[in-house]
């Protein structure tokens, strides 16, 4: 029951991390800096510390005896998540979305969720270990149905170029693919980063935080990515002169709702940090399987959701059938991972 308690709050931290997107498109005459530096200022600064001081007992003494190492690694790894997540938004630009989520998204599930124990020297033994095959099937499966919705939704780019022309002058596949490759390194740093600052969280049990020992290293992780974030950020409104956004533009009527509509993404994204939190920690011996179970689950949510929102009518029956095969894979991907996970906890 606690590893089925585990993929469930995964699943829940994904669905909120499949929408937190979402709310961008209601906000108008703002750049793209403007509002990503918001966001990310609450998802990365403001609520891991006001989440961490709540759910976190004797806080002072936790961060006064946790090794100053573990700090460290996790802030440095968090800032070079950072810079993956605006690679990743970089690529989108120059090969599209398909592309780039299912090159970012499947090295990353792979590489995020074996680097932690390959570090540690763990690798081979967990392997040989019960279950230690299942679970590198499922990973496979899973980066292979990750593989297969990108397929699909080239498809229906394909599709839809007759009926939606894009834009092509930006098109650049060769620095599109670079940039999707360090995406997903950059990306998968971000587990590892948890992965280091594991004995933060272990001074955190020892003080009662239970399942919410995590949160503490959201502190160090999760500024580090903003520090990378702002910085470009600050370096786009520079460039663009866009400063002036956030008090306003010459229409301020759109000010207030821009705020709150950033301000939600926001929290939508610290949410899936959060339940990722305590669905790790009920994850039994192969706790490193947390990052494979959440990037298949974030994709898997995310075309269903594209679903629901019909962001699919319309396509041919092959690329129906293609999502179709992709979801089939990637619940399969979740349900060997967990059946591994269970076969590792007898």
């Amino acid at each position: 029951m606690e590893l089925i308690a585990g993929v469930s709050l995964h699943f829940i931290g994904a669905f909120s991390a499949s929408v937190c997107y979402t709310p961008q498109k209601g906000t108008r005459r703002w750049s793209w800096q403007t509002y990503w530096l918001l966001q990310a200022g609450v998802c990365w600064l403001l609520l891991p510390v006001v989440v961490a001081f709540i759910s976190i007992p004797h806080l002072r003494q936790v961060l006064q005896e946790a090794p100053a190492s573990a700090m460290r690694s996790a802030f440095l790894l968090g800032a070079a998540y950072g810079i993956g997540g605006t690679a990743f938004g970089m690529a989108i630009r120059y090969v599209g979305f398909s592309l780039t989520y299912a090159i970012s998204v499947g090295i990353s599930c792979v590489l995020g969720t074996l680097l932690p124990p390959l570090y540690e020297g763990r690798l081979s033994a967990i392997l040989g270990g019960p279950g230690g095959n299942v679970i590198i099937a499922g990973m496979l499966a899973g980066a292979a149905g990750i593989a297969l919705c990108g397929a699909a939704g080239r498809l229906k780019e394909k599709d839809y170029a007759g009926l939606r022309p894009e834009e092509k002058s930006s098109y650049s596949f060769s620095l599109g693919i670079g940039l999707c490759i360090l995406s997903g390194i950059l990306s998968a740093l971000y587990g590892f980063s948890l992965a280091q600052g594991q004995p933060i969280a272990d001074v955190a049990a020892k003080y009662g935080a239970g399942h919410l020992q995590g949160n503490v290293i959201y502190i160090f992780s999760n500024t580090g990515a903003f520090l990378t974030t702002g910085l470009y950020c600050l370096y786009l409104h520079a460039r663009h002169k866009t400063l002036h956004e956030y008090g306003g533009t010459a229409d301020r009527k759109w000010l207030g709702k821009n705020y709150l509509l950033a301000a939600l993404t926001g929290v939508l994204w610290y949410t899936q940090f959060f339940f990722y939190g305590l669905g790790h920690n009920r994850m039994g011996n192969y706790k490193f399987t947390s990052w494979a179970i959440h990037m298949i689950m974030l994709v898997l949510i995310s075309a269903l959701v594209g679903i629901v929102m019909k962001e699919w009518a319309g396509t041919k029956k092959r690329t129906t059938s293609l999502l179709i095969l992709a979801l089939v894979v990637l619940i399969a991907a979740v349900l060997i991972i967990t059946y591994g996970n269970y076969l590792g906890g007898t």
